[in-house]
């Protein structure tokens, strides 16, 4: 029985050490759930895919689609792409949304709370969809499962929307780490491309969980890396020119890879079974010619790293590959687009490398590593992370000599994109063509790493309009910050308390003069509405809720103060604080 009567009462200190910005130690712990959440997650996700590929390809290998007969490689992804659209078709809309790019939505409109259904029905669909030769990654998806897993995770443990907001972040860097086997670029892509902040209080939690989902997935998977990588280095430094050309030819790629993935979001009102069918269909067409282009292509980005890819094939596995992908991403199939940017770097790069040998008769540097350079540069620049990128590299070689050619390239093929050709990251491209601006300015990103439980006011007095004389002085009695007036059992307006005792001690100094006694018949009530001081309107919030969550129900409202509610039961909701647009305010100031 005392445990029993423990266990709450320390997860009810927990959730309010939690809803402060400084609870550096609580958010480190429930990293590691989430990483070990998450790296789970990982693991049958990723035998989702690859057993029945086994089944299915020749050799038992699951990136085998070469193998097969031109007909199986025609027919798969369509009859796979049509039933997956068939299957979907019977879904609501809001169900269907999965990806990245809703992690984002969620992220930034709600909070952090992502719909366990969603997630499930991501997990099945995405694993499907690769299975049967679809262009895509299994990074995205990754993502949108650590994400939900978390999110889900802590909405369990009724944790302050900041912190699961922490949490999502956490389950996204264990996402990338585990399926790369990179937990430092899991971090970085985590704060670059979702979170965008650096913080000590985001970073030790998603460290935290990226190294967790790593070893987690590294007990199954072992410790090598995604892909099979010499020990490359650049030959000479008169190869810098030819860098910087390669360079302008990734942005000018990754320019046209986010143009288009945002344009052919623009058919999503044609029913969804037949848009995935022309997906299907428009893979099986190439890859009867290039089957190079089915599933997720890291047996081409070996052989591309290996140099034993001819150079046709690179160049029509780079086209090939980018409007398949966008094709298929743009139009709504469960795939993800981060692992086939490696593919489409890989195929560019070493197409740049092979033909180098064209026209130049000295040695040049392997085709290797140019086909690493190409990875990084079109990673960094469609999804303008290029930390992410370079680290991400880094990890897969762990090789410090490449680091100068990839920051090199990375920053003029991300200048490129994003200046010349003006396009953001691939995501906040998406998302600007579903009407949604995904910015983040200081106030808040401040606003947003602390719960309405850290300033709330505990201390107030919830009272009728009218309340007699003895019942006024026993609410003073008990020194209350605020009152809340209530009509009809519900909150109205908030008073400070110290101008009941303002009006308490002017009505007795001047009952006094005129010799008058106070008693608490009807004519002797106190209208609280009505006493002189200064009263606010009030709105509910939710305890979970951000600081930011409060000032947007605040500015929506317009309202100056906000009584908190926490859900105990259902329909039973006990008011437990109070927050004002002055406490907020104070705080950032405070802070920052």
């Amino acid at each position: 029985m005392r445990t029993a009567k423990l266990i709450p009462a320390l997860l009810k200190r927990f959730r309010r050490r939690l809803a402060h910005v400084d609870a550096v130690p609580q958010l480190a712990l429930l990293g590691i759930l989430a990483g070990v959440v998450t790296g789970l997650i990982m693991v049958l996700f990723r035998y989702a895919i690859e057993w029945p590929a086994e089944l299915l390809l020749p050799g038992n290998n699951p990136e085998n689609f070469e193998g097969l007969p031109t007909w199986q490689r025609f027919a798969l992804p369509v009859m796979g792409a049509t039933l997956l659209g068939l299957m979907l078709s019977r879904f609501a809309g809001h169900r269907l949304k999965i990806g990245v790019i809703h992690v984002m939505e969620r992220y930034a409109k709600h909070q952090g709370h992502l719909p366990l259904s969603n997630g499930i029905l991501q997990f099945f669909t995405a694993a499907f969809a690769l299975a049967t030769g679809q262009s895509g990654g299994r990074e995205g998806p990754a993502v949108h499962l650590g994400a939900a897993g978390s999110s889900v995770l802590g909405q369990w443990l009724r944790l302050p929307n900041n912190s699961i907001r922490t949490l999502v972040g956490c389950g996204i860097a264990a996402a990338i780490s585990a399926s790369f086997n990179t937990p430092i670029a899991g971090v970085i892509f985590a704060m670059e491309v979702i979170m965008l902040e650096y913080t000590i209080r985001g970073f030790m939690p998603i460290i935290l969980a990226s190294v967790s989902a790593t070893l987690i997935s590294q007990i199954f998977f072992g410790s090598s890396p995604a892909f099979q990588v010499p020990d490359f280095n650049m030959v000479s430094l008169w190869e810098i020119p030819y860098v910087i050309l390669m360079g302008i030819a990734a942005g000018t790629v990754a320019a046209a890879f986010t143009f288009s993935v945002s344009y052919l979001q623009r058919f999503n009102t044609i029913p969804l079974w037949q848009r995935l069918a022309f997906a299907g269909l428009i893979t099986g067409i190439v890859a009867t010619f290039v089957p190079q282009v089915m599933g997720i292509g890291y047996d081409s980005v070996n052989d591309a790293l290996l140099g034993q890819t001819p150079i046709t094939i690179l160049f029509l596995l780079c086209v090939t590959k980018l409007a398949l992908t966008a094709i298929n991403v743009g139009l709504g199939m469960p795939v993800g687009l981060i692992g086939p940017t490696l593919v489409i770097g890989a195929a560019l790069g070493g197409f740049f490398g092979t033909a180098s040998g064209y026209f130049v008769d000295s040695e040049l540097s392997h085709v290797g590593f140019y086909a690493l350079l190409g990875m990084a540069a079109i990673m960094g620049s469609i999804l303008q992370a290029p930390l992410a990128a370079l680290m991400a590299i880094l990890e897969l070689t762990a090789n410090p000599n490449i680091v100068m050619p990839c920051l090199l390239i990375i920053a003029v093929a991300s200048m490129t994109s994003s200046e010349w050709f003006k396009q953001p990251s691939v995501f906040i491209a998406m998302l600007k063509q579903q009407g949604l601006n995904y910015q983040f300015d200081p106030i808040t990103q401040s606003l947003q790493r602390a719960s309405v439980a850290s300033i709330m006011e505990r201390n107030f007095s919830r009272n009728n309009r009218y309340i007699g004389f003895n019942e006024a002085e026993a609410i003073l009695n008990n020194e209350p910050r605020w009152i809340l007036i209530e009509s009809e059992n519900k909150p109205i307006a908030l008073l400070r308390a110290a101008d009941l005792s303002h009006f308490m001690t002017s009505t007795k100094q001047k009952s006094k003069e005129d010799e008058i006694t106070i008693d608490d018949t009807s004519d002797n009530m106190i209208d609280l509405l009505d006493i002189p001081g200064m009263r606010h309107d009030v709105v509910s919030l939710h305890l979970q809720s951000t600081l930011h969550a409060a000032l947007e129900k605040l500015n929506e409202t317009g309202m100056e103060a906000l009584y908190v509610q926490r859900t105990t039961a259902p329909m039973i909701s006990p008011i437990v604080g109070i927050v004002t647009r002055e406490a907020i305010e104070n705080y950032y100031h405070i802070r920052n």
